[in-house]
């Protein structure tokens, strides 16, 4: 797997920025992406040092529209912790 096709898009949300604060950055991933592609992935990317990174496979949730049940999709999350004094650029604008 590449290290582009590893990491799908950043998670930008009020709980994701708080964790930045810590040096922490969230990511959607490929489902079958393991850590170790996840650190390697984010280091080569955005030249970082990744210290950890855990990962959380987070369920859908049942919905209801007009009367039809149905699922939202299901999908993989990282947090990735770097190492204090980096930052990556990619967040910073948002």
């Amino acid at each position: 797997m590449d290290f582009t096709d590893v990491l799908i898009e950043p998670v930008v949300t009020e709980k994701a920025n708080l964790l930045r604060e810590q040096n922490k950055y969230v990511f959607v991933v490929h489902p079958s992406a393991t850590k170790l592609q996840i650190k390697e992935a984010v280091s080569k990317l955005f030249n970082v040092k990744v210290l950890g990174c855990t990962t959380i496979n987070v369920k859908g949730k049942a919905k209801r529209v007009r009367g039809k049940s149905g699922r939202t999709s299901s999908f993989k999350k990282a947090i990735v912790r770097v190492a204090p004094g980096e930052t990556i650029q990619a967040f910073e604008g948002v």
